[in-house]
């Protein structure tokens, strides 16, 4: 059984969840809330649309890590910047 204040923190963690049609949207939810950055949730759910899930993880991944960041949103777009390069290098080379 839960007690009332684990069900009010669950409500304000998904407070989106009225808007959510699809499963990007919650991907992409999810993601700007584990790096704190709300006020760019638009900019993950497009994020979590377009680009590769397989990318988006590494460089979340590689963002949460990061020692001390001042901002989780510009290491997470830096890296996924990064990576996205290396993959288009990978596909161009004959």
């Amino acid at each position: 059984m839960k007690t009332i204040k684990e069900i009010l923190e669950e409500k304000l963690d998904r407070g989106f969840a009225n808007y959510v049609n699809h499963e990007f949207q919650d991907y992409g939810l999810r993601l700007c809330q584990q790096l704190e950055d709300i006020r760019h949730r638009s900019l993950y759910i497009k994020l979590a649309k377009d680009a590769p899930r397989n990318l988006l993880e590494k460089a979340k991944e590689f963002a949460l890590g990061y020692n001390k960041p001042k901002s989780k949103g510009k290491i997470f777009m830096w890296k996924l910047k990064e990576l996205m390069k290396e993959t288009l290098a990978k596909t161009s080379q004959p």
